[in-house]
Parts: C-alpha cells; sequence; structure tokens
C-alpha cells in the first residue's frame, strides 16, 4: 500500500475558514509537520484543495515521526576517530 506524504510548506494565517478547515482535516497545523495518508481519492481531493500550499510526495510507507526527525537531522559534519586522553 502506498502513502501520500504530506508537508506543510506554507502558513494559513489570513486564508478562509474553508482552507484552514482542510488543512485540519489532514492533520495539518504548524508549518514543516508532515503527515502521512493512504493514497485515497478523499484525501487526493483534500490535497487539490491545498496544492499551493504543501508538498506532497508518494511513498511506499509511512514513516514514524523519530523516522521523520532523523531524516530532517543534518549530518554532524565531523566524526571522532579516537577519543584524546585526559589529563
Amino acid at each position: 500500500m502506498s502513502y501520500f506524504r504530506i508537508t506543510l510548506h506554507r502558513s494559513a494565517i489570513g486564508l478562509p475558514e474553508r482552507t484552514r478547515g482542510v488543512l485540519a482535516a489532514l492533520g495539518l497545523r504548524r508549518r514543516m509537520q508532515t503527515v502521512f495518508h493512504p493514497v485515497h481519492p478523499q484525501f487526493a481531493g483534500m490535497i487539490l484543495k491545498v496544492k499551493e500550499l504543501v508538498r506532497v510526495q508518494e511513498v511506499d510507507r509511512a514513516l514514524s515521526k523519530q523516522e521523520v526527525k532523523a531524516e530532517r537531522t543534518p549530518d554532524k559534519g565531523f566524526y571522532v576517530e579516537k577519543a584524546v586522553p585526559r589529563l
């Protein structure tokens, strides 16, 4: 089963109540929040209503919150080869 990965990229401030209601129905509250929904015509219709505000990808499985956070975390930029002895 495939899923829609929906990320809110633009805020709903100042938009009509109907548009904010669609975002609430999708489970999106904050910018950069990501939710997963099964590929279904009902969700596709809601996505089309807010297509200017969200980014959508089709993925094979829904990720957990920890997996999404780990995916967004950048690399440290360094690695420790060995610990320096302390005097």
